[in-house]
């Protein structure tokens, strides 16, 4: 199976290079770019997971279906809960009736991706066709869609031979715009950290030297794999002899490595996948400050801003980027209550069905809470002087990596079991911790920062309109008194 994908990812390459050049949009109609990528897609489903890819077909055609005749006002939320819960019912199938802890045939990948896209462009539909511009941010205006997709679009958006494996993610616009050929013309685009980025220039730019760097950094990302995932295994650090023999803080820096020997496999995942597409023509987001094109728009990882992270949510903003801002997009910024444990739980059933994944995202709850609690409260004590902030960094550093090793172990364990017993070897250290760290530095959640910021701003905005006012008045006083 892990062959088949691998070929077909090669292959895919192969035809991007040929979809660029051969069927450009200046040589090619729109209807064809989308009729060439969707059968292209379907091949390359069928090769791979045989007819297992129907469910692709059924999924989307479902969606479609409600999204045709469901009215405007619930549309999203009725697309959203019968594409969520035909992924979770062929997870269930997959698992629990098939091929428990086994990824042989697992179809669900590329049904995760498709999940993703649907609902994505439920919600922009539902943006762009009942909702004022007041009402939305810039994003969201940028993201809104006017009219409804015709099926060989939406097909094409869902299904094409880019992304049909392993995505990543990316927004209707912007995939309608590459096959339009308008996608190097300037446009709003949303970082990680919701900031907009600069101008752009409007040409054509290769993604040829981009290409070959993601191609080289899959190389040595998959050579890294292959040398340590059969010498650091993630299961010996619940071996009882292991545990029962090895010091503490030996064990930790074992966990450590294990976690880092496993995430070059993600690495060499994504970062072709993005190769494919920048191949194809598809990614580009703008200019560097020294001219150098960028092709990141659908990036899904930062590798060094990964392994040097200082915060929790530093490397969640660089980890899986694309389903961070799905996420962000369809449940953060929609959720009215406790929206940050909305998102984990959401997150952990798009995910699958594993029980270690359920123990995974109600850690990272946890581990979230202490990190905003810490930042807020003790990090302003290390911004003094440079070698403080130097300090800082190395300590967080370390911490981070301890805690995204001590979460996601049980991501990877999969099985309730082993996940306990995960922990209880660990003491549940980290969970006592966070608790401790929860209670002893409260922490307002970011809405109500925002709101307090904004009702601040409002009254110091008065103040200084009734300041101006009585200097106004006095001023008037003085000149009458002058004039008397």
């Amino acid at each position: 199976m892990q062959v088949n994908f691998v070929a077909c990812q090669l292959f895919a390459l192969l035809m991007a290079v040929w979809f660029r050049i051969y069927l450009h949009p200046s040589k090619t109609s729109p209807f064809i770019r989308h009729v060439v990528a969707t059968l292209l897609g379907f091949y390359l489903a069928l090769f791979c997971f045989g007819w297992y890819s129907l469910h692709f077909l059924v999924q989307s055609g479902l969606s479609y279906s409600v999204m045709v005749f469901a009215g405007l006002e619930h549309m999203h939320k009725y697309c959203f809960i019968v594409t969520l819960g035909y992924l979770l019912l062929c997870q269930i199938t997959r698992v629990y009736v098939f091929d428990y802890g086994m990824y042989s045939a697992d179809f669900t990948g590329p049904m995760m991706v498709i999940t993703q896209k649907i609902t994505s462009l439920a919600f922009e539909i539902h943006d762009g066709l009942t909702k004022r511009e007041g009402q939305l941010t810039p994003s969201q205006k940028y993201l809104a869609i006017s009219r409804m997709p015709s099926l060989l679009e939406y097909l094409s958006y869902n299904c094409n031979f880019m992304g049909i494996l392993a995505g990543p993610t990316c927004s209707y616009n912007d995939y309608m715009a590459f096959i339009e050929g308008t996608c190097y013309q300037p446009r709003h685009q949303e970082n990680a950290n919701g900031k907009e980025n600069g101008k752009y220039k409007q040409c054509e730019p290769s993604p040829k030297n981009d290409v070959i760097a993601k191609l080289c950094t899959c190389a040595i990302s998959l050579a890294i794999y292959l040398s340590l995932c059969q010498l650091l295994p993630v299961e010996h650090s619940i071996d009882d002899d292991f545990v029962s023999s090895t010091p503490f803080h030996l064990q930790v820096i074992y966990l450590y490595l294990a976690m880092l020997a496993l995430r070059p496999k993600y690495y060499f995942v994504w970062t072709l996948a993005d190769a494919i597409n920048n191949a194809a023509g598809f990614g580009f987001n703008g200019y560097n400050k020294d001219g150098s094109p960028r092709w990141d728009l659908i990036s899904n990882l930062r590798i060094l801003d990964i392994e040097f992270a200082t915060s929790f949510k530093m490397f969640l903003d660089n980890w899986n980027i694309q389903t961070a801002l799905w996420l962000k997009r369809v449940c953060y910024e929609r959720c009215h209550i406790n929206p940050m444990a909305a998102t984990f739980l959401l997150s952990a059933m798009w995910h699958g069905v594993y029980p270690g994944y359920y123990l995974t995202f109600l850690t990272g709850i946890a581990m979230t809470m202490a990190a905003r609690a810490v930042r807020h409260n003790i990090r302003p004590y290390f911004l003094v002087s440079d070698s403080y902030t130097r300090i800082y960094h190395v300590i967080t550093w370390a911490w981070t990596q301890v805690a995204i090793s001590y979460t996601v172990a049980p991501f990877v364990l999969l099985a309730v079991g082993p996940s306990l017993k995960f922990y209880r070897s660990w003491y549940y250290c980290l969970h006592l911790l966070c608790l401790l760290v929860v209670l002893a530095l409260p922490v307002k959640s970011r809405r109500r920062q925002a709101k307090e910021q904004q009702d601040g701003t409002q009254k110091d905005s008065l103040q200084d309109n009734q300041t101006d006012h009585n200097n106004s008045t006095d001023s008037n006083c003085n000149k009458k008194n002058e004039t008397t």
